[in-house]
């Protein structure tokens, strides 16, 4: 494994912190999640136009820039610095690999090219609050989760040729304004029970969206009720829907560690510049060893949650490319537990540390123990994200085997 970061790289990294700091700072997200979109379309259409972002990881087939999740990874650092509200996550992270890999060549010829110059923006729906079950990240996720025959969840039937979709989805991401909903759902009742992922557009008759409020306001969140609504099979009924799922959800989880990295450096970098010019008893109170001590130790959680995010991306890298043997595991469940710790971590002492003011509404504090605790309700938490890391590695085997004896 080579460490270092090519020119390449380095170069999307300084060109987006660049932009952000230039055109994304506390007031200007605090006046994009309040807007109907929840972000502000001339920074994304810049991000998509200038930087190619949303297609970073997608093929050159499809329009893409044909980089990898590392890229993609480094990329969402540095958004994930400024908390820039933006529909990044639900298009190109959770909805166009899943498109990618069980779409027709027609839906993927359709729509990639339109997500990879940032035209169309998509989002995965998936019944109830379940998003991180669907994904693989806390439990197994070839289960019931989407409907499983009764009522409740996403149900799909067949009809003359056309399915028909009838439920509801909670928590969707950017998913009152997404252009392209891909809906998981329940299809073949009890007798060949499974789960199918269907493409439903914009406007769609019977379709209803509502952006819900939401505990981190910079990633926008709706209900869609779907009835009676007409959809289209993405890929074929026999396609392995749980194993697109678990691949789209570990490159998704090691873009949010890399997010969450992202805001919690920034986070104590603006908690170290607090306390090096706010005086108490004479003196700044960064001069102080206890305060000293309590910012070190954010510190080392930072930079080791940041090694932890960078394996995870190299990981994904590796196995996408077929390379790196047992080397290549999924690894960004860990790195995302690892992540979140370390934001909450850093969030939590920059409100305190920050006195008074860091309790306030008008102080950016909040936002970043908001990302924190908001990423936990929607992808962990992290000591269930532990569990599943666990358990997919088979470290308790021997203590089940044990415990059934």
């Amino acid at each position: 494994m080579d460490a270092a970061f090519s020119a390449e790289q380095d170069e999307i990294r300084r060109t987006l912190r660049e932009l952000v700091t230039k055109r994304c700072g506390p007031d200007d997200v605090k006046a994009a999640v309040r807007t109907p979109r929840g972000y502000d379309p001339a920074l994304w259409s810049a991000l998509a136009e200038q930087l190619g972002l949303p297609g970073l990881a997608l093929p050159e087939a499809y329009g893409g820039v044909g980089c990898t999740a590392a890229e993609l990874a480094l990329g969402c650092e540095e958004l994930g610095r400024a908390l820039t509200p933006s529909p990044l996550l639900a298009t190109a992270v959770l909805a166009a690999p899943l498109i990618l890999a069980l779409g027709a060549e027609e839906q993927r010829a359709a729509h990639l090219p339109r997500i990879a110059a940032g035209e169309l923006t998509a989002a995965l729906a998936v019944p109830g609050t379940g998003l991180a079950t669907a994904l693989g990240l806390v439990g197994d996720n070839a289960g019931d989760w989407s409907g499983g025959g009764r009522a409740g969840g996403v149900q799909a039937r067949a009809e003359g040729g056309t399915w028909r979709l009838y439920g509801q989805a909670e928590q969707v991401l950017d998913g009152h304004s997404a252009g392209l909903l891909v809906v998981a759902a329940h299809a073949g009742g009890f007798a060949r029970s499974r789960t199918l992922l269907f493409l439903v557009r914009e406007g769609a008759t019977g379709m209803a969206r509502t952006r819900q409020t939401s505990l981190d306001e910079t990633r926008a969140q709706a209900r869609v009720e779907l009835r009676d609504v007409r959809a289209e099979l993405l890929g074929g009924a026999e396609g392995e829907v749980p194993g697109a799922l678990a691949a789209a959800g570990d490159v998704a989880a090691t873009v949010l560690a890399a997010e969450a990295v992202g805001a919690a450096d920034r986070a104590l970098e603006r908690t170290v510049e607090y306390v090096r010019r706010r005086e108490q008893f004479g003196r700044a109170i960064g001069s102080f060893q206890a305060v000293k001590h309590r910012l070190a130790e954010v510190y080392v959680q930072v930079q080791a949650a940041r090694s932890a995010a960078y394996y995870a991306a190299w990981a994904a890298g590796a196995r996408a490319a077929g390379a790196g043997g047992q080397g290549a595991e999924r690894a960004g469940a860990l790195a995302l537990a690892q992540g979140l710790d370390a934001l909450r971590t850093a969030a939590s002492e920059a409100v305190q540390l920050h006195g008074g003011i860091g309790f306030t509404w008008e102080h950016e504090a909040h936002l970043y123990f908001k990302r924190a605790s908001g990423d936990e309700l929607l992808f962990g938490p992290a000591h269930r994200l532990r569990a599943r890391a666990a358990e997919r590695a088979g470290l308790f085997a021997g203590n089940a085997v044990r415990e059934a004896v």
